[in-house]
């Protein structure tokens, strides 16, 4: 079964990411951060994207850890500057945005709620 984590800031997800640098695969999800009052994210694309990518998590491989990390409210998700958009690492344009950590994949907003692209995003090459 994939173990599955949930973080709330970039340097927990890199601390993360290197307690599990022995994993063959590590995937992120970042999404926009929850509403108090709903628990919902603030981003209509996350909101759907959770239960496809939920559903295409059954089929990755086992020995896999899965990440998920809040990039924050949508105040500080919208500032050019935000630490998410600017890190070499991520540079992320988008949320939801899905990839695999050390390599080219990557699925970015509607893509995420794609079955078919989000399945074929979890099989072990």
């Amino acid at each position: 079964m994939v173990l599955q984590e949930s973080v709330d800031c970039l340097s927990s997800f890199f601390e993360l990411v290197a307690k599990h640098k022995d994993q063959k695969i590590v995937y992120a999800l970042f999404c926009g951060g929850s509403d108090s009052a709903t628990g919902e994210s603030w981003c209509p694309d996350c909101v759907s994207a959770e239960p496809v990518i939920e559903k295409g998590l059954a089929g990755a491989p086992e020995d896999a850890v899965f990440i998920k990390c809040s990039v924050g409210d949508r105040t500080s998700w919208k500032d050019p500057n935000n630490e998410f958009r600017v890190n070499e690492k991520l540079r992320l344009k988008g949320v939801p945005t899905l990839l695999q950590m050390n390599s080219p994949k990557k699925l970015v907003e509607e893509d995420c709620s794609n079955a078919d692209l989000v399945e074929m995003f979890f099989q072990d090459d």
